[in-house]
């Protein structure tokens, strides 16, 4: 099942609410291609970015989307496979939204960072903090291991 998205839903997550300024699309012009799908097991969700380039007002709507939808997922997993490059903004924004939603409990790997990406993440040391899959379906099978594991 897939759905496409261009910013996120505005409407307030009582109690697990992301700070309102990641609400904000800091460029009303500018659309986000993304895609919702939903994964083969649970109530897993995969946001596909379909972005060569996240800036920093696409790092707003991106994480703006995550924080409307994860709540009632759980569980999300973000493919960065067709992005090549971010933003420092939009780098910032990754890691304040994966901060909220570990706080919050959630489940949020990324997953087919290009190896830009990647060296980012490494040279930033944000790979230590993030979950980082070298595809989706390793990170959907990390997610299956830790539902069988006890707690």
């Amino acid at each position: 099942m897939k759905a496409e998205n261009s910013a996120p839903v505005s409407s307030p997550n009582p109690g697990n609410a992301y700070p309102p300024a990641v609400r904000a699309n800091a460029h009303p012009g500018k659309i986000l291609k993304v895609s919702l799908e939903s994964a083969c097991f649970g109530s897993a969700v995969v946001l596909h970015c379909h972005e060569g380039y996240i800036s920093r007002g696409d790092g707003r709507i991106l994480a703006g989307l995550i924080a409307e939808v994860l709540p009632s997922a759980r569980r999300m997993i973000v493919d960065f496979s067709a992005v090549q490059s971010l933003d420092s903004d939009a780098l910032g924004e990754l890691v304040m939204i994966h901060l909220w939603a570990e706080a919050a409990g959630y489940a949020l790997p990324f997953a087919s960072p290009s190896d830009s990406l990647r060296d980012l993440f490494e040279n930033t040391h944000l790979i230590s903090i993030f979950d980082v899959y070298a595809s989706v379906d390793e990170a959907i099978r990390a997610m299956r291991q830790e539902q069988v594991q006890p707690a």
